[in-house]
């Protein structure tokens, strides 16, 4: 069960990795971009090439779907990047039902755990294999993979690498599962004492918009932590202005928080609380994105 292209990793690799795949749950098929055209899901896309059954449900406690689900006699459901199941889905089969979350649970357990890790300038990330239950992602653990983060990578960067990673634990998970040789870790158990719990909340585009007064790494670290999905954005000549990647400079900037600094040839940069923002790759509203040199090219500060 899943949607987007870090589903599709799962996926492919437990086909190589020789599981018999009963069925494949996605969304339904939906219009999208300027021209409204329908789009499949990058599952369905990769499971219609490789000849799998696809179920593609609107309401997922829908009489005729349970009974279709249910008729393909899985064994274990495996759920990466789908939605919320309802109970009469996710206790179905004998073995139960799997979720791979991309963080280490029990921190960062919501829609958007990529994005918080890196706004929240985080020294690792990972991932982690556990069994659904009633409250989301709050299931026994299963396994857990770490990685260690550089404090530069972009969100996009961090979601391939933890698509991949993600996927073999999945393999191990599904493993331990048939065999049966696994252990079940309550994640109350692998929390910390006095340590507060960390959330994932899902991001809207109001979140987006950032705040200069913060410290300099802080807005670096939200940049990057929404790059290149939602986009972090300020405004600039009245527009909105999408920030992909920045550099930050750790200096007195001797001009308010938000206002900004250039040559109208190679540089902006915008202050902080405690430094500078130097953009380099930008989106204004009604334009493409652009390295910073092309975009000053075209327009005078």
């Amino acid at each position: 069960m899943g949607t987007p292209q870090f589903a599709v990793a799962s996926l492919d690799e437990l086909i190589q990795a020789g599981a018999d795949i009963a069925g494949v749950i996605t969304a339904p098929d939906k219009p999208a971009g300027r021209g409204q055209k329908v789009t499949e899901s990058a599952v369905k896309q990769y499971a219609v090439e490789h000849g799998l059954r696809v179920l593609q449900p609107t309401n997922l406690k829908d009489p005729d779907f349970l009974a279709e689900l249910r008729s393909l006699d899985a064994d274990l459901q495996v759920v990466v990047a789908f939605r919320m199941l309802p109970e009469e889905v996710w206790n179905m089969p004998d073995k139960g039902t799997i979720n791979l979350h991309a963080s280490l649970l029990p921190h960062y357990r919501g829609a958007a755990p990529l994005n918080w890790a890196l706004i929240n300038g985080e020294k690792e990330s990972g991932v982690t294999t556990f069994f659904l239950k009633h409250d989301i992602d709050t299931g026994n653990v299963l396994f857990t993979e770490k990685v260690t983060l550089t404090g530069h990578e972009t969100a996009g960067e961090l979601h391939d690498r933890l698509m991949h990673k993600g996927a073999g634990l999945l393999v191990k998970t599904v493993k331990a599962v048939e065999s049966g040789r696994y252990n079940e870790h309550p994640q109350s158990s692998l929390l910390e004492e006095h340590v507060e719990l960390k959330t994932a909340p899902k991001i809207y585009k109001d979140d987006c918009k950032i705040n200069w007064d913060q410290s300099v790494i802080g807005v670096y670290n939200f940049i990057r932590g929404l790059s290149p999905t939602p986009a972090a954005f300020t405004e600039l000549n009245s527009k909105t202005f999408k920030i992909y990647r920045a550099e930050y400079q750790e200096t007195e900037p001797g001009i308010q928080p938000g206002a900004f600094l250039t040559d109208n040839k190679t540089y902006l940069k915008f202050a902080a609380q405690d430094g500078f923002i130097s953009v380099t790759d930008v989106q204004q509203e009604g334009k493409k994105r652009m390295e910073i040199a092309e975009f000053l090219r075209g327009v005078k500060l």
